[in-house]
């Protein structure tokens, strides 16, 4: 009974003292962190956070919108699907600052000029956030994210509307160019977005909607005013990211790698244009090729939830209708409606190359050498099969 009753009482104790922790004192500063771009794709865009410090009660901690969920089941497939959540994440400054400093990455803190009252809400609003019923939330790269969270955040909690003004040196961008900004266009990284996702990020973005990327927090925030008074109180770099050689082998780049296998295309289609014959071997690479990312395109399109990836013209060069015509290619004399199917392919990536031209949508331009050696081979096998 009496260890019972010890036991109660601790328990009494420690809720009532965390309770009492919560409440913020007159020092306390609530800052948003912005963390510079860092070495894969996957840290390219940067991060933000928030960090909450209270000397007086002990508090220095750090909350992120960034993290995902091993947990979730079929986590791959949802994250293919973009149905996946995201986690909100509660750390301590120490290792929060280790972690990055660590893997040379640019820490930047602006201590926001709020009111306890408004400290206090915010506080209040990131700890339930992170209660386990309401940590998650369905994540989306533009719209939803590390960053936009903090943004949304803020103006939750603050007593009047965040006036977000325009920063000295913005330019109007559309959105594949506010990625292009942290991606290199001639990497593999770049290659892949710009062939996963549509003409839908090639319109101009608005203000507003430049602050899905970390980056654009901090200068956005660094102007904006509540009020009468600035959002941020002062600026700081608590950590300034070292200088290391990490330029990019050209050689290795996707502008070389598909340029040289499109002269080995074309070396191909000479010889076999010189001998008068087919190498069929390499029709069908071609047609599996381009029909099977096709597919994935389409999938991407129509059967997930991501914003991104609609409206996809780079299906005018991936047709998925070529995996169901493969059959033709094994054929001696294909049927003579495959000849017309080849003029429709070419005309797709005429279509392909004006949709370019006025700017519908942008593509990656590691994929140049490959079009022209795709549009060379469809002449060709036009004029094998006459």
């Amino acid at each position: 009974m009496r260890l019972k009753l010890s036991l109660s009482f601790f328990l009494f104790i420690s809720v009532f003292s965390f309770g009492q922790q919560l409440q913020l004192t007159e020092t306390a500063e609530v800052s948003v962190l912005t963390i510079g771009p860092g070495e894969s794709l996957n840290d390219a865009f940067g991060h933000n956070a928030f960090r909450v410090i209270d000397r007086n009660k002990g508090i220095d901690i750090v909350y992120g919108y960034g993290e995902y969920d091993f947990d979730a089941p079929n986590f791959y497939l949802k994250f293919a699907r973009g149905k996946l959540n995201y986690l909100i994440s509660r750390d301590s400054f120490s290792r929060f600052y280790n972690v990055y400093s660590y893997y040379n990455r640019t820490i930047q803190e602006q201590v926001l000029n709020l009111s306890l009252v408004e400290k206090q809400k915010l506080f209040d609003y990131l700890e339930n956030n992170y209660e386990p019923e309401n940590r998650r939330y369905l994540y989306d790269f533009f719209y939803d994210n590390c960053a936009t969270k903090i943004r949304d955040v803020s103006e939750t909690v603050t007593s009047s509307p965040i006036n977000f003004s325009l920063p000295e040196d913005f330019q109007q961008k559309t959105f594949r160019e506010l990625i292009h900004e942290h991606v290199n266009r001639n990497s593999w990284g770049s290659l892949g977005i710009d062939v996963a996702l549509g003409s839908i990020i090639d319109r101009d973005a608005e203000a507003y909607e430049y602050m899905f990327l970390p980056k654009y927090i901090h200068s956005f925030f660094d102007v904006a005013t509540i009020g009468d008074r600035d959002l941020v109180k002062s600026t700081s770099t608590l950590y300034e990211r070292k200088d290391r050689n990490t330029s990019s082998n050209f050689l290795l780049s996707p502008l070389v790698i598909i340029g040289l296998i499109a002269l080995l295309i074309l070396y191909i289609t000479y010889k076999d244009y010189k001998k008068n014959k087919r190498s069929q071997w390499l029709d069908v690479i071609l047609f599996s090729i381009t029909g099977i990312i096709g597919v994935l395109l389409l999938l991407l399109w129509f059967a997930t939830d991501h914003t991104a990836t609609a409206h996809n013209y780079n299906l005018l060069c991936a047709v998925p209708l070529n995996i169901i015509f493969i059959g033709q290619l094994f054929k001696k004399q294909p049927k003579k409606w495959f000849r017309s199917y080849l003029k429709f392919l070419i005309i797709m990536l005429c279509l392909m190359t004006l949709h370019w031209m006025v700017g519908v949508q942008v593509f990656a331009i590691g994929l140049i050498p490959f079009l022209i050696v795709l549009a060379v081979r469809y002449i060709y096998l036009l004029k094998y099969f006459k």
